[in-house]
């Protein structure tokens, strides 16, 4: 049995998929972007305030299925430039305590929705 998740604090799907899947104890996010949930515009200055944008959006994610970055146990980054890869893994090392960090590869992709530079999804469970 599978549940959607759903929320406003998040970028509302762009197309045919869900924020999140709850299935059992585990969910699986949808790959994020910058997009701010309020406009629903990207948020691309640079590439820490992107990440940052991405982060946030699936921290909201997560909290409508009652959890947090300490349920993650995997993580996959797209991103268009590996040459951002210290800058992006920066920021997204403020969300994790490095002792209990998730599974996570990181792939150079051509291209990504809305042409942007980044784009992570997660896998968390209960």
């Amino acid at each position: 049995m599978k549940k959607i998740i759903f929320t406003d604090k998040a970028p509302a799907p762009i197309g045919p998929y869900s924020q999140a899947i709850l299935a059992g104890n585990t969910l699986y996010t949808s790959g994020q972007i910058a997009l701010d949930p309020a406009t629903m515009e990207l948020v691309i200055n640079d590439i820490q305030t992107e990440t940052r944008q991405v982060m946030q959006n699936l921290k909201a994610v997560l909290a409508a299925a009652d959890m947090d970055f300490s349920n993650v146990i995997k993580s996959t980054i797209f991103i268009t430039d590996m040459n951002d890869f210290a800058k992006i893994n920066s920021v997204y090392g403020e969300y994790f305590d490095e002792d209990s960090a998730p599974a996570r590869e990181t792939v150079q992709v051509s291209v990504l929705p809305k042409n942007v530079n980044i784009e992570i999804s997660m896998i968390s469970m209960r």
